[in-house]
């Protein structure tokens, strides 16, 4: 089954690239919003939750004391028997054949699953894709069938005690034997979800004296494989999390993934698609606290009337329900962009699983991008949700207690946020050196404009929402025009200046969220009229508002740490100009966010 979520034409649509959005106006029709969901993809999604409400969210406790090792392998049996271990795995394998978009959504859902979602994630995304789009066919045709039902669950070594976000220096090492037929791996790997019950291992491995990892498919019945036991965590406990010994494992020559030396590639293609999907997970669970929390307000009594009422309640209300809005607009504007993507390729005649990687890696900084927006709202949600629940959320007995504890890791899952941070400020740099991307040109004219006249007149464009789009392309300029001046000021050393690029990841972030978001509700106002989408607007305001001060603070920052003399203080007014907002009464827009939530008592956007 392919589901198609939108019934644009893809030819008439000029093919965007990744991280193109920072100097590239994109029209709001050309996006994909969630309220575009087909009847089919809202069954599965439905399906997900009813999955959750009966067989997961009761027996929460139950699953976290992990006093029955068999009952995580047993829940992804029943998922398995729903169809939900196999959504990216194509029919031909057992599975749905999902567009990237429908499993990042059934990946959302899932996501308020707490330890589940870990266990569930890791079998389908880094234990399975690896084979999906490297695997050859004997390979694909003997694993992921299995995989997809869930008769063998799936697990990824790559961690090692020396090598973390350093991954290609592992230790861990494959010999061939004399007569050519098998592998001998011995190392150790660390945090390995699933590890536990997994029947079949995705390890990676230098072969002799190789520059770079090689990856292997290691099932569990080829011996010489140890475990300690499983580890004590702050959060996710109910997560199976060992650590993996390699002793002489004895590895059939045909289970090599793809060549020689080309593990390294493996990892960080499969990471790309771990991030954006463990962002929309993020989502997910950010979206099940905001649930509890408006419950809880509207329920608590104090000085005789329910908490939702106070002001301060609903700040934080709203201030939850909009940054959780705009991350979602922009993880699935990004997914889209993916499977159209994956579309032209397949069309142009490239083989379909080489087309899934070559379209999420276009967008790999889209993918860095959005783990570390998901992941940091995620933690700011279930924060404030505690602080809402007040004393209580302080309890084991309420809610807050596992959200707020399972929340910690996805800061650090799939490379840390410092990691991808850097990240996609190198992958973009890269882009640029190579002329797949011209941010040259565009950081040149801001640079020109700087030496202009600033217009201090009224801008007479009374367009929908023209105050906020000229807001946004500010903001852009406001990133170009620091990161030309630091490329310009350090050049190839830039990238041990982390601080400067933390920065610069953080203008680029809300620039890309906050575009997403407008461009969400400016589609919706096309569709449904602008009185119908009062509260949506609201949401964009307030998001597009902070993030351009926070892009200020950033880049501010950024200037003081490299600029000097005149050159930082024609950098600062600059950077004041792009970033000057229209005066826009905040309060009183949290507070209409706030009391529609608390009228519906649940976040319903």
């Amino acid at each position: 089954m392919s589901t198609t979520a939108t019934e644009q034409s893809k030819e008439t649509t000029e093919a965007i690239k990744g991280g193109e959005f920072l100097i590239k106006e994109t029209d709001a029709k050309d996006v994909f919003i969630p309220e575009e969901w087909s009847e089919e993809q809202k069954m599965i999604a439905q399906t997900c939750k009813d999955f959750l409400k009966q067989e997961i969210l009761t027996r929460l406790d139950e699953i976290d004391s992990m006093k029955q090792p068999e009952l995580m392998p047993s829940l992804l049996d029943k998922a398995g028997e729903l169809g939900l271990l196999g959504t990216s795995v194509p029919e031909e394998y057992g599975g749905f054949g999902m567009n990237f978009n429908t499993s990042m959504l059934v990946t959302e859902v899932l996501g308020a699953g707490h330890s589940f979602a870990v266990a569930i994630s890791a079998h389908t995304g880094i234990g399975t894709l690896p084979i999906l789009y490297y695997g050859n066919d004997e390979q694909k045709a003997k694993y992921l069938p299995k995989l997809a039902s869930g008769e063998w669950k799936a697990s990824y070594c790559l961690t090692e005690p020396d090598s973390g976000s350093d991954a290609n220096s592992g230790k861990t090492k494959a010999k061939l034997t004399d007569d050519g037929k098998h592998y001998i791996i011995n190392g150790q790997k660390m945090w390995i979800t699933n590890g536990g019950f997994a029947d079949v291992f995705i390890v990676f491995a230098k072969i002799d004296d190789d520059k770079n990892l090689s990856a292997f498919i290691v099932e569990k019945d080829f011996g010489g494989i140890t475990m300690n036991e499983e580890e004590k965590k702050m959060g996710i406990k109910g997560s199976s999390t060992r650590q993996i010994f390699f002793n002489d494992c004895k590895v059939p020559v045909e289970n090599m993934l793809s060549e020689r030396e080309n593990g390294f590639k493996i990892a960080v293609n499969i990471l790309n698609i771990g991030r954006i999907k463990l962002g929309a997970a993020a989502i997910g669970g950010s979206k099940a606290v905001i649930d509890n929390a408006v419950n809880y307000a509207n329920e608590r009594k104090q000085f005789g009337t329910a908490i939702s009422s106070f002001g301060a309640i609903k700040h934080k209300l709203a201030e939850m329900a909009t940054k959780v809005y705009a991350s979602e607009s922009a993880h699935y504007r990004a997914g889209q962009n993916i499977d159209d993507a994956y579309e032209r390729l397949v069309q142009n005649g490239m083989e379909p699983a080489k087309a899934r990687l070559k379209s999420v890696e276009e967008f790999a900084i889209e993918c860095a991008i959005l783990k570390v927006h998901g992941s940091e709202i995620l933690d700011y949600v279930t924060d404030e949700g505690v602080q809402i629940y007040g004393g209580m959320g302080f309890s084991a007995e309420s809610p807050m207690d596992r959200a707020y504890r399972d929340a910690r890791i996805n800061r650090i899952f799939e490379g840390t946020n410092e990691i991808n941070r850097m990240l996609c400020i190198d992958m973009l740099l890269k882009r640029a050196m190579k002329g797949h991307l011209d941010l040259m040109k565009p950081a040149m004219e801001v640079q020109k404009e700087l030496m202009s006249i600033p217009d201090f007149g009224a801008s007479d464009d009374e367009t929908l929402f023209a105050k906020e789009k000229k807001a946004l392309l500010n903001l852009k300029k406001a990133g170009l025009m620091v990161a030309g001046a630091a490329v310009q000021k350090f050049m190839q050393k830039l990238s041990s200046e982390q601080e400067i690029l933390m920065n610069l990841a953080d203008m680029l972030i809300e620039g890309y969220v906050a575009e997403s978001c407008l461009l969400r509700v400016e589609k919706l106002v096309a569709q449904k009229g602008e009185d119908a989408m009062k509260i949506e607007a609201d949401m964009m305001r307030v998001y597009l508002y902070e993030a351009v001060e926070k892009a200020a603070s950033a880049g501010k920052e950024a200037i003081y740490a490299f600029a000097q003399g005149d050159e930082q203080r024609m950098m600062l007014m600059g950077l004041k100009r792009f970033t000057k907002l229209e005066p826009f009464n905040l309060k009183d827009a949290r507070r209409r966010i706030a009391d529609h939530i608390i009228e519906k008592n649940e976040y319903t956007f």
